[in-house]
């Protein structure tokens, strides 16, 4: 991807660089899932950058900080658009280490990164969202939907990944899929974008669909 700040260009290339090093240590069993950065990708990440810029949303939610991979591709992009990225993890390790990424980002003021169980914070949460990126565990999507669900603003986006690999998460995935499915303002596709990203647009009878 190509940035117009060098500043966000340099962390991007830190991370690119720090998943290159990384590669084969899981399917290895030098390191555990929780150690290493099991990022969205150069593809998706140009992908949600471009859809943030297309769609303008004003409020963002990502469900799965990590290690901020794809939280510093989406601020990058909130902040051209003016919009306000809210983002949840877990893990206090993690989201530290993107706080930091972010600040030497200059982004840090884009995001709102909140630490915790994540169904708990998005019910805390009034609302709306405009767009969401649903990147987390996998067993927590069916979860982590009916929560945000509620809250989806008209026309919202929900971007969720790893719809197609790794084989292993396709019980989940099928839960989800169901569970979207089932809503009748919802429209989707699958892309075949990094390891599979499906796209859901709320939409109402009155308004046609999308």
């Amino acid at each position: 991807m190509i940035f117009d700040d060098p500043a966000v260009s340099a962390v991007f290339a830190d991370y690119e660089a720090r998943a290159k090093s990384e590669t084969g240590l899981l399917a290895s069993g030098a390191a555990t899932r929780d150690e290493v950065l099991l990022s969205v990708g150069p593809e998706a990440a140009a992908f949600l950058h471009a859809l943030i810029l297309g769609r303008r949303p004003a409020r963002i939610l990502e469900l799965g900080t990590s290690y901020g991979y794809s939280t510093l591709v989406m601020a990058d992009a909130a902040r051209k658009v003016g919009a306000r990225l809210i983002s949840m993890d877990v893990a206090d390790y993690k989201q530290a280490y993107a706080r930091e990424q972010l600040t030497r980002a200059g982004l840090g003021d884009v995001v709102d990164l909140r630490l915790g169980d994540a169904v708990a914070l998005i019910e805390a949460d009034e609302g709306p969202f405009d767009l969401v990126l649903l990147d987390i565990w996998k067993d927590l999507y069916l979860p982590c939907f009916e929560a945000f669900y509620p809250k989806l603003s008209e026309e919202a986006v929900i971007a969720a990944d790893n719809m197609i690999d790794p084989p292993s998460s396709r019980p989940s995935v099928r839960a989800y899929r169901a569970a979207v499915t089932a809503k009748g303002d919802l429209q989707s596709v699958l892309l075949p974008i990094g390891q599979g990203i499906e796209l859901s647009v709320r939409w109402s009878a009155g308004n046609g669909k999308l």
